[in-house]
């Protein structure tokens, strides 16, 4: 019996970070879930710690995906401040106050205290 069988949620610590990267870049991919720049800094350290790429390619890649991140937050940020100015314009239009007259309020007159 082996230790991941004896315990089955070891497999989950033991589990290796560049995997993990690995799966949810791949999630990503398919569009199962969100792009995450954490997972895509894991694979680029991964590459060039394997020598699988120089160190001046993985920075351009990275800087590319810090980009495109901050373009993708920048453009949300546009949406969100159209659909509010969009909201903002489609309440109900404000109508013009008449004047209205000024009346007189008569003084309530002051009451006796009860001993």
């Amino acid at each position: 019996m082996t230790l991941l069988e004896t315990l089955p949620g070891i497999a989950n610590v033991l589990r290796s970070p560049v995997a993990d990267a690995l799966s949810s870049v791949i999630r990503a991919a398919a569009r199962l879930s969100e792009f995450n720049v954490a997972d895509a800094e894991e694979l680029v350290r991964y590459a060039t710690r394997r020598s699988l790429m120089g160190q001046d390619e993985g920075d351009r890649l990275l800087a590319e995906v810090h980009a495109a991140q901050q373009k993708r937050l920048d453009r949300a940020a546009d949406r969100e401040k159209a659909h509010r100015a969009k909201a903002r314009a489609k309440g109900k239009p404000v109508r013009a106050v008449k004047a209205v007259k000024k009346v007189k309020v008569k003084k309530a007159a002051k009451t006796k205290k009860r001993s």
